[in-house]
């Protein structure tokens, strides 16, 4: 899945541009430390530009922050790409990525591994040898999805894909992107998949945004494609169906980071293990949701939340 989402064609030269530039600090919550076992470590904690990686590159600098570091979060790069190569270029300290993106985009495999921890395993020892370290993931899997009003999920019966796959073809229409359209990861492999037979009429095309309200008005469509982790899922009321059949690849997050940074300060590991299991795939579609549907700033929903669990 090489989406805006994960990815953009933005040039790599437009990152030293906006890096130092486009820096904004941790919020005020972390100005008063716990601890100081991180003492010494500055740097700029990394995103991707769309709210949930706002939200946990706010998140972990401030949970940094409140053991002795001085960090800043930097929400200004545009594209995976640029993130990334401002980590090898040791220009972040580290930023939150997701297993599926690095293994397809990164490291260039071409068939992804759909248990999510040999997925990654896999990806973690691909990027030692690149000096790049991956702390132990979050629970939660940005992936592809698809939709349906939580009423109509009921009225047909519908838990799954193979559910899906199973009703009536006049009950099996989908609105999906135009990229998702023509992937192998994407609609074409998903039909041969789960046998799913339609003719293109059942189909339409619309833009990302408008995927997720068509769904939940339920006429151009009842299924529709999403990201797993999207707030709008749950403040419209929308039931993902499981894919039991495991064909959409895993883009589970974790923290990737400078190697030499982590062996300069070990306890930084432990430190994110304090928030990584909390995040979870319902948790971060409520923490988007705060952003996207409730128009609150990533940093304060972010600041509430660590809060909320004692971490801040």
């Amino acid at each position: 899945m090489i989406t805006k989402r994960h990815l953009s064609a933005a040039a790599v030269a437009a990152a030293a541009a906006l890096l130092f530039t486009g820096c904004s600090g941790a919020s005020e919550a972390a100005t008063g430390t716990k601890s100081s076992e991180l003492k010494g470590l500055t740097g700029d904690i990394g995103s991707k530009d769309f709210s949930e990686q706002y939200i946990l590159a706010y998140l972990t600098t401030d949970l940094l922050n409140a053991h002795g570091a001085n960090l800043h979060a930097n929400t200004k790069l545009v594209g995976s790409a640029n993130v990334r190569q401002a980590l090898t270029n040791k220009q972040f300290v580290g930023y939150w990525e997701y297993t599926g993106t690095a293994w397809i985009t990164y490291q260039g495999n071409t068939k992804p591994i759909t248990d999510p921890q040999q997925q990654f395993d896999a990806v973690k020892a691909a990027d030692a040898k690149k000096d790049i370290a991956w702390l132990d993931p979050a629970p939660l899997n940005n992936t592809y999805a698809f939709a349906i009003k939580s009423s109509a999920a009921k009225k047909l019966g519908v838990t799954s894909l193979s559910d899906v796959a199973k009703l009536q073809q006049n009950d099996q229409t989908f609105c999906i992107e135009s990229e998702f359209s023509t992937r192998d990861d994407g609609w074409p492999g998903l039909k041969k998949a789960y046998g799913i037979n339609v003719p293109d009429s059942n189909v339409k095309l619309l833009d990302t945004g408008l995927i997720y309200t068509a769904t939940q008005k339920g006429q151009d469509c009842n299924f529709g494609e999403v990201f797993a982790t999207d707030g709008r899922i749950q403040a419209l009321d929308l039931t993902v169906m499981k894919d039991d059949q495991k064909f959409f690849p895993v883009y589970q997050g974790a923290f990737s980071m400078q190697a030499p940074i982590l062996k300069k300060y070990p306890a930084i590991a432990s430190i994110i293990a304090k928030l990584s299991p909390l995040l979870t795939t319902e948790q971060m579609q409520k923490l988007n949701a705060e952003v996207d549907v409730d128009g609150r700033e990533p940093a304060k929903v972010a600041e509430d939340f660590l809060k909320s669990k004692g971490l801040i």
